[in-house]
């Protein structure tokens, strides 16, 4: 029960960070457009968030690799997961995936809000980081700890662009209420939704990798589903 237990724990933990990774590089790649697009000239504030976008990316890489050592398929978690998802369409009433990212940059009030949802994502992260490699069951994964070690260096320059941002145009900084709808969705994460899909006994998993899916990585899901 314990090995069986611990899988399953850290199953659920790489679905979900895997999932989330490459939101993250594929939200931010709209993003960096619409910025190189309003600030062509602004090369600090591009590099920061081409920094943040190859760091998701590689992110996603490890998360990948580790499941193709392991020889099995992510779970197949949605946007319900997601972080970022939820922030986004509580702060805009839009999914990312329909949110006009040149609209939001566009416009320095709306672009405030999102580096406002993005930093406060970011320190989030590193937060639970922090947590995680403390976990004995992460702990006991060598493979994993390495993966949330190199997240742990990574994570304060993802925050810094959007940070710079607002101090630079003076704009405010996150308030109690945007802090309290970041706690709200860490906590219905934690306390909600894992357990659900802890104890669901149909969970699937996923037949390819997102990045399949989207045409940006190799095709090898369909192997490793196949044995699983």
């Amino acid at each position: 029960m314990g090995a069986w237990f611990r899988r399953r724990y850290l199953d659920l933990l790489g679905s979900i960070y895997i999932y989330n990774e490459h939101r993250g590089y594929t939200a931010i790649e709209g993003l960096l457009a619409a910025v190189k697009m309003r600030w062509p000239n602004d090369r600090e504030l591009i590099a920061k968030i081409e920094k943040h976008h190859a760091d998701e990316h590689k992110h996603y890489v490890m998360f990948r690799r580790w499941f193709e050592r392991r020889g099995v398929m992510p779970y197949a978690v949605d946007s319900a997961c997601g972080h970022i998802d939820r922030f986004v369409a509580i702060m805009f009433q839009s999914r990312i995936d329909d949110l006009d990212q040149k609209a939001v940059v566009g416009s320095n009030e709306r672009f405030a809000r999102l580096c406002r949802v993005i930093s406060l994502t970011e320190k989030r992260g590193y937060r639970q980081v922090e947590i995680l490699l403390r976990n004995p069951h992460v702990l006991s994964d060598r493979q994993l700890v390495k993966i949330f070690r190199i997240i742990e260096q990574d994570e304060p320059s993802h925050w810094a662009p959007y940070e710079s941002w607002l101090e630079a145009h003076h704009a405010r900084r996150d308030k109690w209420w945007e802090r309290a709808i970041d706690r709200y969705i860490h906590s219905e994460l934690l306390m909600l939704k894992i357990p659900l899909l802890f104890v669901h006994p149909w969970l699937e998993r996923r037949r390819r990798f997102a990045d399949e899916e989207d045409g940006r990585g190799r095709a090898v899901g369909r192997a490793l589903a196949a044995t699983h």
